[in-house]
């Protein structure tokens, strides 16, 4: 696994605890980014995940020993529908959970997670992550939200773009990007990505 090795060791617990508790969940972020682009190190790694106020409890017991974790703050993510933090006391990693959100295109990121082996041999884990393409839309929505100054965010997008080609679902990402109000941003990040004469190209079959 090398660079991937403490933050398996972090995640593995409480992904581990979720699948027990039947809760569906997926890993988005930096590291969906790095799965489906470019590598890039990070001490963050975000979850997301169906949690319901019961399962509060559950994560503090299976989690406390090892992790930074607060009951409280965990019950009142899933009442706002918004997001807690783990963090690992042996790594230092901080894991972000947010609350999956009731939409219906949360529903379609759920239906296209994509289990993929992370890290490299045999023995590497394999996690669901989100697809390539609501990998770009998550990342350009907080890219939206950060007041587009991002470099970060925007060297993601295009990691994944540049990396994925024509693999890529156009016809997907142009059906959610007006209903998460970022058009404008999917087609530069498509034309700088791709080029603008390959844009309105169809993947190969």
């Amino acid at each position: 696994m090398g660079e991937h090795d403490d933050l398996v060791t972090a995640l593995t617990p409480f992904i581990d605890l979720l699948d027990r508790l039947g809760v569906v969940w997926y890993v988005g972020g930096s590291v969906a980014s790095t799965v489906h682009g470019r590598f890039r190190a990070t001490n963050d790694i975000d979850v997301i995940a169906d949690l319901r106020e019961e399962h509060a409890a559950a994560v503090r017991e299976a989690l406390e020993a090892d992790h930074y974790v607060d009951e409280e703050m965990i019950r009142e993510a899933v009442r706002r529908r918004s997001s807690f933090n783990l963090v690992h006391f042996g790594t230092g990693l901080k894991i972000d959970v947010f609350v999956a959100p009731d939409s219906e295109y949360e529903a379609s990121v759920r239906g296209r997670r994509n289990s993929e082996r992370f890290g490299d041999g045999r023995g590497a884990p394999r996690l669901w992550i989100a697809s390539a393409e609501d990998t770009i839309l998550s990342k350009l929505v907080w890219y939206r939200r950060g007041g587009g100054v991002s470099d970060t965010q925007w060297h993601d997008v295009r990691g994944v773009i540049e990396l994925r080609g024509h693999q890529i679902d156009l016809e997907y990402l142009r059906r959610w990007a007006p209903v998460l109000g970022i058009s404008d941003l999917v087609e530069r990040a498509l034309e700088e990505g791709l080029g603008r004469r390959q844009v309105g190209a169809s993947p190969p079959p």
